[in-house]
């Protein structure tokens, strides 16, 4: 049986950092609804694939590392550190080439051994601060 944990794991490692849309197709719920800080919700599995290009198109490089993740029936919740290469327009602050580190929270619910909702909450303004003044409200 696959744990929240195992889900979680998997989504960062996986599909986030590994770029594997065959694992995202295989642990994501085809009704899928991912709404992140960077960016307006997503549905199903081939728009969050969208928002995982985009991001690993202005953020070169970019990894999510779980510092804490706890895990109930059907939820888990995890402590993130994201960080990649400023390599593209991003918030309209053309590439820097620096490292942009930022924290954030994301809330799982899973539905029948699929994650079938994400909410991510992200420090903005911590991403805003390492871009510089050249940044709009907007991604």
């Amino acid at each position: 049986m696959t744990t929240p944990r195992d889900l979680v794991e998997s989504f960062y490692e996986d599909v986030w950092n590994r770029r594997d849309v065959d694992a995202a197709r295989r642990i994501i719920a085809p009704d899928f609804r991912f709404r992140g800080s960077l960016g307006p919700e997503k549905r199903g599995v081939d728009g969050f694939v969208t928002y995982l290009d985009a991001i690993h198109t202005a953020l070169g490089g970019f990894t999510c590392i779980i510092e804490d993740l706890v895990e109930a029936p059907e939820r888990a919740a995890a402590r993130m550190l994201f960080k990649g290469v400023h390599q593209a327009e991003l918030f309209g602050a053309p590439a820097t080439g620096k490292m942009i580190e930022w924290s954030g929270a994301a809330f799982f619910t899973i539905r029948q051994q699929k994650i079938a909702e994400l909410w991510v909450l992200g420090d903005v303004d911590a991403v805003k601060r390492q871009l510089g003044p050249a940044t709009s409200l907007e991604f």
